[in-house]
C-alpha cells in the first residue's frame, strides 16, 4: 500500500516548477522568439498597407469583392498584430493560470 500511496500523491503533485536557468542557450531562445515576434510585426505592417491600399481601390473603382477583401484584410491584420503584441501577456496569463488549478 505504501507504493501506491505514493504513486498517487506523484499524480497529484509532481512538484516540478518552471527553472528559469534549468537549460544553457535559454537567452539565445529568448531572442530568437523575440526576433521571430518582430519579424511577424512587421509582416503584418506590410499586410495592413496593403489590404488597406485594395480597401481604397476597391471602394473608388466599384469593386465591391476587392472592397470586401481589403476590409477582411485589415481586420485580420489587426487581429493578428493585437495577438503579436499581447503574446507575452497572455501567456503568462494563462500560465498562472495554470498555476492555480488544483
Amino acid at each position: 500500500m505504501y507504493l501506491a500511496d505514493k504513486v498517487v500523491q506523484l499524480a497529484y503533485d509532481p512538484g516540478i516548477k518552471p527553472n528559469e536557468g534549468g537549460l544553457p542557450g535559454l537567452a539565445v531562445l529568448k531572442q530568437v522568439m523575440g526576433s521571430i515576434n518582430l519579424f511577424g510585426i512587421i509582416a503584418v505592417v506590410g499586410a495592413l498597407a496593403v489590404s488597406a491600399g485594395v480597401w481604397a481601390w476597391g471602394h473608388h473603382s466599384g469593386g465591391h469583392q476587392a472592397e470586401a477583401s481589403g476590409k477582411k484584410g485589415v481586420l485580420v491584420s489587426a487581429g493578428a498584430a493585437l495577438l503579436l503584441g499581447a503574446a507575452n501577456g497572455v501567456v503568462a496569463f494563462f500560465s498562472t493560470l495554470g498555476t492555480q488549478v488544483r
